[in-house]
């Protein structure tokens, strides 16, 4: 059964009439009458009745014509996501993330994404730099939003944002009072910081840049979240050292003041192996616009 049989077919149900059917079909009667004829056959029905003078639809034909609609409708449909996806307009992509992207880059590419491109289907997903790296690698992922530096052999990245850091306080600490800190004022004072394994380029350069400042420093505890961290901050078990963007939303009893670490800043990068996709391609693209720093 082909497709243009059934436009045949519906074309001149609507009209009745074969040579206007024909006119809109841009074919000659003939040709209209032949393709009547082999669908008829192919079915074994009669779908019109057919004289000199008129043309209507037998019973069949009438059961018939929405189902050929339908198919028609399908085939258009069908037509429009092939093509769509040829465009990098329609599929899915698995992006990584960390918690510096959620208060602004994350929501900015969500909303953009879904006002240009309705079609692609974001799927995201909160996870450690190592993991997003092994993700990539693995074709699960196919960007990712980590901690840069991230030296990691057949994984690209690009810098999109640098951000200060801050120290989350308990709100009745004695530093609570100052506007702004130094490392050297929280010697002694039990520090919670990230893991070196969930990002070992920002572990490393958070601690070479705080010994460059000449504070001796306590770590008190390493950990695996920045949500953590702050709820044992709240709790009065220490304080927190994190990038900005991760501190924006504080629990109770905590309060955030920046740290001076000089022209040190967290760094952010977008991660990925290839574009073997027109999907992948169109959000790079996307990405590059929203995210890329000059």
């Amino acid at each position: 059964m082909e497709i243009k049989h059934l436009r045949a077919f519906v074309t001149l149900a609507q009209e009745l009439h074969f040579g206007r059917a024909a006119q809109r079909l841009s074919i000659v009667q003939p040709a209209l009458s032949m393709q009547i004829k082999l669908l008829e056959e192919e079915l074994g029905v009669r779908l019109f009745e057919r004289n000199r003078h008129s043309v209507a639809l037998t019973q069949v034909g009438a059961i018939f014509l929405p189902e050929a609609r339908a198919t028609l409708h399908q085939a258009a449909h069908a037509a429009d996501v092939a093509r769509a996806s040829g465009r990098g307009e329609i599929g899915r992509v698995r992006l990584g993330f960390i918690s510096s992207v959620l208060p602004q880059l994350l929501p900015d590419l969500i909303r953009t994404l879904h006002e240009r491109f309705p079609r692609i289907e974001l799927e995201l997903k909160d996870m450690p730099g190592p993991d997003q790296a092994t993700a990539l690698k693995n074709a699960q992922l196919d960007f990712g939003l980590m901690r840069l530096p991230a030296i990691i052999p057949g994984i690209q990245t690009r810098e999109v944002l640098q951000e200060s850091f801050i120290v989350a306080l308990p709100g009745d600490h004695p530093l609570a009072s100052r506007s702004g800190l130094h490392p050297t004022d929280l010697a002694q004072l039990p520090l919670l910081i990230l893991a070196r394994r969930y990002a070992p380029g920002f572990y490393d350069g958070l601690l070479q840049a705080l010994e460059r400042q000449g504070a001796p420093l306590q770590i008190a505890s390493e950990l695996g979240e920045f949500t953590t961290m702050l709820a044992l901050v709240s709790a009065g078990l220490g304080v927190g050292l994190l990038p900005a963007n991760a501190g924006r939303a504080l629990p109770a009893n905590v309060i955030a003041r920046p740290l001076d670490l000089g022209s040190y800043r967290a760094t952010t990068g977008l991660a990925w192996v290839d574009l073997d996709s027109a999907v992948k391609t169109t959000v790079f693209g996307l990405l590059q616009e929203l995210l890329f720093t000059a």
